[in-house]
């Protein structure tokens, strides 16, 4: 699996996070390929969206987009406008996805332990900011974590890269709630990445 870095695009000037809620795997698969058909399909991208990633959750409970953007003006324009009939087909074929809320973020600052190793599942933790730094603290498996503040600097979503599943067990602990994640599908600069 690539390292999020390296899905991590230079021009961003915002990183939207949200997950769907679909209660299965199958839904979940339905869902994702859904939305990939709908990227796929579109006649010509906006400009301003620089990356789209999706991943599917370890316990197939749902998928989790990361969205690049030049800015949050230029996402919020397009989502008044296209945002409603892209999801309302994904809607069509996939009824009863729950989608709990869009976080508008901006990457604060990563710390990496170990570039040698792939990671084999995402960690997606959501705390207050002030509560991040522990859960990029070294440990045994965590090869890297990445801060992604909102806009008033009260909460933090980190995403932490680990060699596996196992390994984060073995270092959760009484850390806060999280999901496990690995990447499923991407686009970069308007070309597919599988």
């Amino acid at each position: 699996m690539t390292h999020f870095l390296d899905l991590v695009h230079p021009r961003a000037g915002t990183a939207l996070i949200s997950e769907w809620l679909t209660g299965t795997a199958e839904r979940a698969r339905a869902a994702v390929d859904a939305m990939i058909d709908e990227w796929a399909a579109a006649a010509e991208p906006p400009s301003a969206l620089l990356a789209q990633h999706v991943f599917l959750s370890t316990d197939g409970t749902g998928l989790l987009h990361y969205a690049q953007w030049t800015s949050d003006e230029e996402h919020l324009a397009w989502a008044r406008v296209r945002r409603p009939a892209v999801v309302g087909r994904v809607d069509a074929l996939v009824p009863g996805i729950e989608r709990p809320g869009l976080n508008r973020t901006r990457l604060h600052r990563s710390v990496v332990h170990d570039a040698e190793h792939r990671p084999g599942v995402f960690v997606v933790t959501a705390t207050a900011a002030g509560e991040a730094e522990d859960i990029v603290r070294a440990a045994p498996g965590l090869l890297a974590g990445h801060l992604h503040l909102t806009a008033d600097g009260a909460r933090a979503i980190v995403v932490t890269e680990w060699t596996d599943a196992a390994a984060h067990e073995a270092a959760a602990g009484d850390r806060p709630a999280f999901k496990r994640y690995t990447l499923h599908h991407s686009f970069h600069d308007g070309r597919e990445r599988s």
